[in-house]
């Protein structure tokens, strides 16, 4: 393969990367409701504390939910390597945040963005959700939540290092490509 090839493929997977991160920041027309608000789980460090990524996810869902766009927040997210759920991360977050403990609900069995989809679908009788995730991870998220609910719009939130966001966003693409081999979209 000449390196012109090479240097296509690259720059086609970079535009692919930066377009769904731009993507994923729109947000629902301010006059949506939703039934309830899904925070999609994320790395937690060992030490119990969450990533950058999950704070800002929550700190935006919390902002969708003092803003009355649904009465229910959702935090997903099973236990990782971690050995702290995250969904119970993202509640202890919320509750911090001002969230009433009555408003919070947690799947805390989820290991990826189809199981999130499934489980929250399985305890949740709600069938208008807003998303919240990562900006980039909007329009698999979508998809596939797509599946389970009736409506489903997302909010993105953006992570404030550019280098982890720009590597998460690359990461996605072949991601999203996985998804559509196996039917998840």
């Amino acid at each position: 393969m000449s390196m012109v090839w090479i240097l296509g493929l690259l720059g086609g997977w970079l535009v692919l990367a930066v377009g769904l991160d731009m993507l994923g920041r729109r947000s629902p027309p301010a006059d949506d409701a939703f039934e309830a608000i899904v925070v999609l789980g994320c790395r937690v460090f060992p030490s119990g504390e969450p990533s950058t990524a999950l704070r800002e996810r929550v700190k935006l869902a919390v902002s969708l939910f003092e803003s009355r766009r649904a009465p229910l927040l959702i935090t997903t997210g099973g236990t990782g390597d971690s050995g702290f759920a995250e969904a119970e991360v993202a509640a202890r977050i919320a509750l911090e945040l001002g969230v009433p403990r009555k408003a919070i609900h947690m799947e805390s069995r989820s290991t990826s963005t189809q199981e999130n989809a499934r489980y929250c679908a399985m305890q949740v009788p709600a069938r208008r959700v807003l998303l919240v995730t990562d900006a980039y991870h909007c329009v698999r998220a979508r998809r596939v939540f797509g599946r389970y609910f009736e409506q489903v719009a997302t909010a993105g939130s953006v992570h404030p290092m550019l280098r982890l966001r720009l590597k998460g966003a690359l990461r996605e693409v072949p991601v999203l490509l996985a998804y559509g081999l196996l039917r998840w979209l």
